[in-house]
């Protein structure tokens, strides 16, 4: 290996050793996001590496994907550890977490695309989904991944105010928003990963 590489590969453990700390501040604050964003950013990563994503944009998503939630640490706790129901105006005050993690890391020039990521992965397919209401190929491939992944994750996780999904109730799911909530195109990718084991680990 050369000097060059062996750098740049103690640089990319270096980063995600420091997005691992961020992820665990996150986690102390909230605690459904344990092992949440672990599993989005590895789901998001087979569905990337299925797609034919390249190396650097598969290191990228499965950053963003870790990275997915992290502007929650700007929101309230009593809103973001509610145990019932969020009401409306509660919502929009989740809702803009995800500009949050944005503005945290476009601090730094290296992860200025990650945060882009990040800024647009609730947007929808239909272009009703938040902040910009993006639609279709103008939200960015990898936050429409992330988007994805993360609505699998928590459809089969358990909450207090909410029951899990099964698997076959998940994919029925997706099945039903895809080319509205989701992108066509990786509804039909994650279908070829449709075995629950392959996708998830």
């Amino acid at each position: 290996m050369t000097l060059f590489r062996k750098v740049k590969n103690n640089l990319w453990h270096y980063y995600h050793d420091i997005i691992e700390c961020l992820i665990g501040a996150l986690e102390a604050k909230d605690s459904y996001t344990s092992g949440h964003s672990e599993r989005v950013a590895h789901m998001a990563y087979n569905i990337g590496e299925k797609y034919g994503m390249n190396k650097k944009k598969l290191q990228q998503l499965h950053l963003a994907g870790h990275l997915h939630d992290i502007g929650k640490i700007g929101i309230p706790d009593n809103i973001l550890n509610k145990p019932g129901e969020l009401q409306p105006s509660e919502y929009e005050i989740i809702k803009t977490h995800s500009r949050v993690g944005y503005d945290i890391l476009n601090k730094s020039k290296k992860l200025e695309e990650i945060a882009t990521i990040v800024l647009y992965h609730h947007e929808r397919w239909d272009g009703k989904g938040y902040p910009n209401g993006l639609k279709g190929e103008e939200i960015p491939l990898s936050s429409r991944i992330i988007a994805l992944s993360d609505s699998i994750d928590a459809m089969i996780t358990k909450r207090t105010y909410k029951k899990s999904l099964s698997w076959e109730e998940c994919i029925d799911e997706v099945i039903a928003n895809k080319g509205i909530q989701f992108d066509p195109h990786l509804v039909d990718i994650l279908l070829e990963l449709c075995d629950k084991d392959e996708l998830t680990n």
